[in-house]
């Protein structure tokens, strides 16, 4: 399998990396957009393999069996720092380090590469620091950038890249890559990939996690619970207390191992106080800490959203009889239902809850509150 069978219904988008790959002067920096789910990090991740692919036939670069691409998908290549911040957004000192390392030169390779995903996290301050490396980089230097959009990029970085354009592949293309790849059984495979939207990681969750089935049933099935406040504060608290175990659990197996090797790698003493310096590294780790746990919440309250806002469209599907592929197609009978004692007008107003709901968490506002009051608002007026 080539490093290009990962990208699901990107021919075009292939096409273009792959006459980038044989070329022996590629493009500086790439910006690859597209909506969640795309497979914005893997088409960089694909393009640095081929770019570092050990064929000498430039048109069988990104071959996928070579050590080069192997390492470079897993992201363990010498030569390819692979950077995804754990912080709500990019921190000024973690761009200052990129900027670093783009400096050295190849270890085994031809190129040095940096795969920035997550360029729409970096405030303007910290995107100015990218700014002059991307301008002027060394000559061996290539950069790949991955945003949702590409208005999402400060323009001065956008206009020094090449753009790639990605779509989110129908869901029989993705159903068709679990089926290869990880063994899903054809019709698990197709209901994950149509309740993932074409979104491939959460499609390939879906398929393979019950609990992650089961997790997003309760929060498409939540409308239809919302029969008064006591309940929709519930409702709430449920969606924020799992957000907040997945961010526990993710603490629970890597805050201490990493407290561990950072305490190793400063030679701090078996027992005993810990010296300032030591003890200075220690509270940044926690503070790290935090914030990961902070934006683990954030992202997984925002997946719950996307989640919830299928159940309101394809109740509009159903009140407009637009025709349209039911999103939830194992709920008709309750869709319908609800469909019938609402109307398109008040849907509408509900998918603006919800999409008010996703900036509210995105900034500083408190994700309960936010939580309570959307449930509120999205309960039926009779």
């Amino acid at each position: 399998m080539s490093v290009w069978d990962q990208l699901v219904g990107q021919e075009a988008a292939v096409a273009q990396l792959r006459r980038a790959a044989a070329q022996s002067s590629p493009a500086h920096a790439w910006l690859f957009t597209g909506p969640p789910g795309s497979g914005r990090s893997t088409a960089a991740r694909a393009l640095a393999a081929a770019l570092l692919c050990e064929r000498e036939d430039p048109a069988e670069r990104g071959c996928g069996t070579c050590r080069s691409c192997r390492t470079a998908m897993a992201g363990s290549h010498a030569d390819v720092t692979d950077f995804a911040t754990e912080n709500l957004t990019i921190k000024i000192e973690e761009a200052r380090d990129l900027v670093v390392r783009a400096q050295d030169r190849p270890a085994v390779g031809r190129w040095r590469i940096i795969i920035v995903e997550d360029a729409d996290r970096m405030p303007e301050r910290t995107s100015n620091v990218l700014l002059k490396a991307i301008e002027e980089p060394p000559p061996h230097t290539v950069w790949l950038l991955c945003a949702p959009s590409p208005v999402d990029v400060l323009v001065t970085i956008r206009s020094r890249c090449r753009p790639v354009r990605l779509k989110v592949p129908a869901p029989e293309e993705v159903a068709r890559l679990l089926s290869r790849r990880d063994g899903v059984e054809e019709p698990t495979a197709l209901q994950a990939a149509r309740l993932a939207q074409g979104h491939v990681g959460i499609a390939r969750r879906l398929a393979l996690d019950p609990q992650a089935r089961q997790r997003r049933e309760d929060v498409v099935r939540l409308p239809l619970g919302l029969d008064g406040i006591g309940a929709a504060v519930a409702a709430a608290d449920r969606l924020i207390a799992t957000a907040e175990a997945e961010a526990a659990a993710d603490a629970e197996e890597r805050n201490e191992a990493e407290r561990a090797q950072l305490l190793v790698s400063l030679g701090a003493p078996e027992s005993g106080r810990l010296p300032p310096n030591i003890q200075a590294a220690v509270r940044r780790l926690e503070e790290d800490q935090k914030r990961r746990s902070r934006r683990i919440q954030v992202d997984t309250l925002d997946r719950f959203l996307i989640d919830l806002s299928t159940f309101y469209r394809d109740v509009l599907t159903l009140q407009l009889e637009s025709g349209s592929t039911l999103v939830n197609r194992h709920l008709q009978r309750e869709l319908a239902d609800y469909a019938l004692n609402s109307s398109p007008e008040r849907t509408l107003e509900q998918l603006d809850t919800i999409a008010l709901t996703r900036r509210r968490i995105s900034t500083n506002a408190n994700p309960r509150l936010a939580f309570e009051a959307m449930a509120a608002a999205l309960m039926l007026r009779h």
